[in-house]
């Protein structure tokens, strides 16, 4: 087993890392090969994640304007790292971090956690980990399986406990847990992580996609757009606006499109469908991916009469009645609305729409968004549900805002909400077939592009700015 070494640069500490998760994952793809053509025997086959260490001795005030990229307290820290090629900016990035701020070296071995051969064979098209009984052997009497006691959220959740040795994680996600998102990610979006970008587009609509597709081809034929190519489902990429995507015989759970730019700064647009257990997912797993932010932007119901079907609605409050959250972030916890976030949402509206000031309350409204997680709330007895929403002075109600902006503060994902009003049960206007597509044609393509102009906006802004204090607790970890 290599020996551990000390590093003074982010880039040798990369290398480093890639080098060792390289040699632990080949030979896990060739013994599991092996064990495939000829029976194994009784010998276990073991290979570990790479992992960063740091050990910090003094309590010296560091400059902490910055929410991360130094630990909270002197003490040993550690985290196990897997896929160093997909994150090699990220961790060349924090680690220069935490160089900078302690002025010590981190040391870069191999961890005591196992690599399960799932993920160890994963990016290997030409293998597959047959299901149980399928070979001749019993696999993890022989290899590692995931587990679920390193695969977990607790360190998001503020519940980790130190290692064996008191060390406590430098990661907000274990290498274990970052393996399976990726895993669970391929398959809901039919497109590699790889393809990820660093902004990230919520919809549960379909009608988005084709508007979004139409705007990324008119950017890869702008020379000076930035972006460099688009990538469809199945992986699908084109990098000129004219080549053809062809259609695509199944759909997967949720559709995802990426616009991408070299720097991996551009957008990601992910169809989550309808109801907060899609966006839990979704954001569950995306979030191991570090996006620096992610908006959402979709339909509702507009909660007053004032309102009209197409206006907009900048959410600055939710009331969470969507249930799936409440075990990982309890119900009393306030979900803050970011003001970076709303000004650049705001902002894009303005633009798009050529209102500004007072004039910009003819098409948007800020307030209280409602999520719920029955679709057809309005059938049922309207007492109780009614004066809730009117106490709570909420003005529009819709299944997935709520949920992707409690699983961004989580998970410390600066988010936002900026909704179409599509119909306004209370007051006898309900989604009907013909006003529907009405709708649809005229606002799809205007509330997308709001949505783009802001992640643009966003990206623009410095990391410090965009990733506050705000969403960070009193002991957090050191990596954003």
């Amino acid at each position: 087993m290599p020996a551990p070494e000390a590093f003074t640069d982010a880039g040798a500490a990369v290398d480093r890392l890639e080098e060792l998760y390289t040699l632990a994952t080949r030979f896990l793809r060739e013994a599991f090969r092996h064990a495939m053509e000829k029976s194994p025997g009784e010998v276990r086959v073991r290979a570990f994640y790479p992992e960063i260490r740091i050990k910090t001795t003094s309590y010296a005030q560091i400059d902490t304007r910055l929410s991360f990229g130094h630990v909270s307290e002197p003490g040993t820290h550690a985290a196990t790292i897997t896929r160093p090629d997909l994150f090699r900016s990220y961790l060349k990035q924090q680690i220069g971090l935490l160089l900078h701020n302690h002025q010590v070296p981190v040391t870069i071995g191999v961890s005591g956690t196992p690599i399960p051969v799932h993920f160890a064979v994963g990016n290997d098209d030409a293998i597959t980990v047959p299901q149980m009984g399928a070979a001749d052997f019993t696999l993890r009497d022989v290899f590692d399986v995931p587990d679920l006691s390193t695969t977990n959220d607790d360190i998001v959740n503020g519940i980790a406990k130190p290692g064996p040795n008191g060390e406590e994680p430098l990661a907000p996600f274990t290498a274990q847990r970052v393996d399976y998102s990726l895993a669970r990610l391929a398959h809901y979006t039919a497109t590699d992580p790889v393809h990820f970008q660093n902004h990230v587009l919520f919809t549960n609509y379909q009608f988005y996609v084709a508007e979004f597709e139409a705007y990324a081809r008119a950017q890869l034929a702008d020379p000076s757009s930035g972006y460099s190519s688009f990538v469809s489902t199945g992986n699908v990429e084109i990098e000129k606006a004219s080549t053809p995507i062809p259609p695509v015989d199944k759909q997967p759970q949720m559709p995802t499109y990426h616009l991408k730019r070299e720097d991996g700064m551009g957008i990601t647009l992910v169809n989550i469908g309808v109801g907060p257990s899609n966006a839990k997912t979704a954001t569950d797993h995306i979030a191991v991916l570090r996006p620096h932010a992610w908006l959402m932007v979709g339909h509702c119901a507009g909660l007053r009469n004032t309102q009209a079907l197409g206006d907009f609605v900048l959410a600055h409050a939710y009331l969470r009645d969507d249930k799936v959250l409440d075990a990982d972030l309890p119900v009393w916890v306030p979900i803050p609305a970011l003001a970076e976030i709303q000004i650049a949402l705001q902002e894009a509206v303005a633009e798009e729409t050529q209102l500004s000031g007072y004039d910009l309350k003819r098409v948007m409204r800020t307030g209280t968004v409602a999520s719920i997680d029955n679709r057809n709330w309005e059938l049922r007895e309207h007492t109780g549900p009614v004066q809730r929403l009117s106490q709570s002075r909420a003005i529009a109600l819709d299944m997935e805002s709520a949920t992707i902006a409690a699983n961004g503060y989580r998970f410390r994902v600066p988010y936002g909400t900026l909704l179409c009003v599509s119909d306004k049960p209370l007051h006898g206007e309900l989604k009907l077939p013909g006003m529907a597509s009405d709708f649809y044609k005229t606002q799809v393509a205007r509330h997308l592009r709001i949505g783009i102009r802001a992640m643009e906006s966003l990206r623009d802004m410095p990391l410090e700015r965009l990733h506050s204090r705000k969403l960070r607790s009193f002991h957090e970890t050191a990596f954003l």
